[in-house]
């Protein structure tokens, strides 16, 4: 069964890579900016859950820190990024 699976996945992963491969630089960026758009989205979404109503600027921030701030000088920068744009 685990090799039937490996199998399978390997199988996709080649088609998969066929397919990003055969793409333009254009269509990767594309690609890559509309998955982290989704993912921006979708952590969005549950701090929203979490956490109810936000405004757009504060929510954006809250995104930044849940996806990079697990980086302490990635969230040092987002914090004074952050303080900076309250102006």
């Amino acid at each position: 069964m685990i090799v039937v699976v490996r199998e399978s996945l390997n199988r996709i992963e080649v088609e998969y890579r066929r397919r990003i491969e055969s793409m333009t630089i254009s269509e990767r960026v594309q690609r890559a900016e509309a998955l982290l758009s989704w993912a921006r989205g979708f952590v969005a979404r549950q701090i929203l859950a979490e956490q109810g109503p936000l405004s757009d600027d504060r929510l954006k921030w809250a995104v930044a820190l849940r996806q990079y701030g697990g980086d302490p000088a990635t969230r040092a920068m987002i914090e004074r990024m952050r303080i900076r744009a309250r102006g």
